[in-house]
């Protein structure tokens, strides 16, 4: 991570983990108020400039203070807080002693002793009720508006008739419980993709199709996605360019997809750096615009100065190589996740590097462009015909030919192809998808495709595979033309079609009582279809005939001896 997202920027997002485990989106601005839910609000200006993955307590407000003060918990004073009280027997892992008891179970857990009474201290007699705490409600909130969580929480546990009842693991957790509810505190988070997805996982995972961080790696780690730093585009024999560093991508995740394949090319958070550098650039080079522009003495009047390249930050010319082309099939692409790394298609940050490597496409320019009333040229004008506009006129005009050019660029270079990569996350029929963009990929690229369920991509598996492969090049060879119910992708086009899952899930590892959390969100599994852009042979290759391995003489006679060996 940069040292620009090492600390707490202004015009960011940011997340709060609060003490209970959810998550809260906060965007920062100067001299603005965050509210924390139950525990108050602070300041901005208050986290502005501090690190990250700190923790913080809310402090009680002053005479006269508006907002709540905040201070870092050290972390000696968190590793304190951890459960401090003697376990119960046998709970280490080390524990030598423990020996097994007559039900097949250590000793210390064994709930019936010999005598087939109770052995050990247990919760099955203790009654917790709103009655055994001394402290009423009303006390209770009165003492938030006079002490501090520790106080708050000593006194609970100071008041309530049934804590030496309990055993030192319900201790533990009734003591994590009030700790939660009590201590106003709060751990400031970064904007990244695990966390995002953490939070939209628990809002409404059915908008990113329910995809997880591990489904999520898998698919950047098979599209082979890296960073493609240089300029130069490699060509074919045919003058068509290859590679480069350009990923197709298709992505009905909001972006989710869109915005992982970008950290892994470099050109996901803005370089605020860089963007000194270019804004310095830029000044000089308008300096020296005007300098070159003033007449001298020396100068010709017979020499023109030499025609410089104007960079329109609005329509730029998109960059040549690093760069994601988005498919998508309405006016404008879904990715409205990627304002949450500073990036907002509807009010673009033109230093963004997005801004120049995201190429958004539309289904119907890439397959019929001559449809599309964008692609279409504009109306031209002579010089004499601007010269009589007004300078509103112009802008707007030489506005629409700079988006009609950039526009132009993004189609031609798609439909040449040679893209290094397609990944996709989708819910339309992927076998319709890949009979056009198959072909758009170079040789050796990587095809990575998710989907909530398995069974779209068991038919893709099927698609693709060895035998079916064997009958369509049968009827390529016997001149017949495959018919396209059964064969509706070129099955030649993918080698090593493979469909995989990876779901992590939580467990709680205790003695005695080790199991999957129960309280785990379910939701779907999650497939990933991995294979490999293959290029077919032109002309094909025929063996003819049947070919069979030399058998082997086993009893045969000897050879005859030689003249040499006689002599």
């Amino acid at each position: 991570m940069s040292t620009a997202h090492a600390h707490v920027q202004p015009n960011t997002f940011l997340f709060l983990r609060l003490p209970s485990e959810l998550l809260k989106l906060v965007e920062i601005r100067a001299d603005a108020i965050i509210d924390i839910g139950k525990f108050g609000s602070i300041s901005s200006n208050s986290l502005l400039g501090r690190p990250y993955y700190h923790t913080y307590e809310l402090l009680e407000k002053r005479a006269g203070e508006a907002q709540a003060r905040i201070r870092v918990v050290p972390a000696h004073e968190l590793n304190a807080e951890v459960v401090t009280s003697a376990p119960t027997p046998a709970e280490s892992r080390d524990d030598s002693e423990a020996t097994a008891g007559t039900n097949g179970v250590p000793e210390g857990y064994d709930l019936l002793s010999e005598e087939r009474t109770t052995g050990m201290k247990n919760n099955r007699l203790t009654v917790d009720d709103a009655s055994r705490q001394a402290l009423s409600q009303q006390e209770i909130e009165e003492l938030k508006k006079s002490s501090g969580g520790k106080e708050i929480i000593e006194k609970i546990l100071a008041n309530h008739a049934g804590l030496g009842e309990k055993t030192d693991f319900s201790k533990a957790k009734y003591m994590v419980r009030k700790t939660k509810k009590y201590l106003k505190r709060f751990t400031v988070l970064p904007m990244d993709l695990g966390t995002l997805m953490e939070y939209i996982t628990v809002k409404e995972p059915a908008r990113i199709l329910e995809l997880r961080e591990e489904s999520l790696g898998l698919m950047v780690a098979w599209s082979n996605v890296h960073c493609c730093p240089d300029d130069d585009v490699e060509r074919d024999a045919a003058g068509k360019r290859v590679g480069g560093g350009r990923w197709l991508v298709i992505d009905e995740t909001a972006g989710l997809l869109v915005a992982a394949v970008a950290e892994r090319m470099g050109i996901l958070f803005p370089d605020s750096e860089a963007q000194g550098q270019d804004d310095g650039k830029a000044s000089s080079q308008r300096v020296a615009d005007k300098s070159d522009a003033q007449p001298t003495a020396d100068t010709s009047t017979t020499e023109q100065a030499a025609p410089k390249l104007v960079i329109h930050r609005d329509f730029p010319l998109p960059a040549p190589t690093n760069t994601i082309t988005l498919l998508h099939p309405a006016v404008q692409p879904n990715v409205s996740l990627l304002k949450y790394f500073g990036y907002d298609t509807n009010q673009p940050d033109t230093t963004h590097p997005l801004h120049t490597h995201l190429k958004p496409l539309s289904w119907l320019s890439l397959l019929h462009p001559e449809e599309d009333p964008t692609y279409r040229e504009p109306e031209t004008a002579t010089p004499a015909e601007m010269a009589e506009w007004k300078s509103g006129k112009r802008s707007a005009y030489f506005k629409k030919r700079r988006r009609w050019e950039r526009f132009q660029s993004i189609v031609d270079e798609a439909r040449e192809g040679g893209f290094d990569g397609l990944v996709m996350a989708t819910s339309m029929d992927a076998a319709s998808i890949l009979s056009h963009t198959v072909p758009l990929v170079r040789g050796g690229g990587h095809i990575v495709i998710y989907s909530p369920a398995a069974e779209p991509l068991v038919k893709l598996v099927d698609l693709y595979s060895r035998d079916r492969r064997a009958a369509y090049m049968q009827h390529l060879a016997e001149g017949q033309q495959p018919n396209a119910d059964d064969f509706p992708v070129d099955p030649r086009l993918l080698l090593a079609p493979s469909l995989q899952t990876s779901r992590a899930r939580a467990w709680q590892v205790l003695p005695g009582r080790t199991h999957p959390v129960m309280g785990a969100r379910g939701g779907a599994e999650g497939y990933v279809f991995t294979a490999r852009k293959s290029i077919p042979l032109e002309g094909g290759v025929e063996a003819r005939g049947n070919f069979t391995a030399k058998r082997r003489k086993v009893n045969a006679p000897p050879p005859p001896p030689s003249s040499d060996s006689i002599g």
